[in-house]
């Protein structure tokens, strides 16, 4: 009998899920990171972070956001990506009940430490199908050469 008061709808299970939603929403993801990821679950955007001996390559998954919103920023060596997901949830109506939420929602951003051998007026940013490529060229002196043998 009390299961069935704990499992449905709008139950104390669901109130204790949708606080634990608020609380990581107010105040982040707080400790250590709960898995192998470099930051803890249910961070926005998630991010992967790539070199080759030319550039460093960071994809940022965000889909659903407008691309002239989003802040991308270098200084001092770490790169800053920033904006806002606006809420999907509907707003004002009284008689709709959310009963689960797991697409976030609200200010977000997120830092990249970069090398030290990245030229900050070498970068490119391209938002297609959701996802944000940032491109960071490395400096010509960083380059490898080839040198000729005589």
């Amino acid at each position: 009998m009390y299961e069935s008061l704990l499992n449905f709808p709008g139950g104390l299970f669901a109130d204790f899920e949708r606080l634990q939603r608020e609380l990581q929403q107010s105040f982040g993801a707080v400790g250590q990171p709960s898995s192998i990821r470099a930051v803890a679950s249910g961070t926005f955007p998630s991010i992967n972070v790539g070199s080759t001996p030319a550039s460093v390559e960071i994809y940022a998954f965000a889909p659903g956001l407008d691309p002239s919103k989003l802040d991308v920023q270098i200084d001092r060596g770490v790169l800053t990506l920033s904006g806002e997901r606006p809420s999907a949830l509907p707003s004002g109506d009284e008689g709709q009940a959310v009963y689960a939420s797991e697409r976030f929602s609200g200010r977000f951003r997120r830092t990249v430490s970069l090398p030290e051998d990245i030229d900050p007026d070498r970068v490119t940013a391209n938002y297609r199908d959701g996802v944000l490529h940032i491109s960071v060229s490395r400096r010509e002196s960083a380059q490898p050469k080839r040198v000729e043998i005589k």
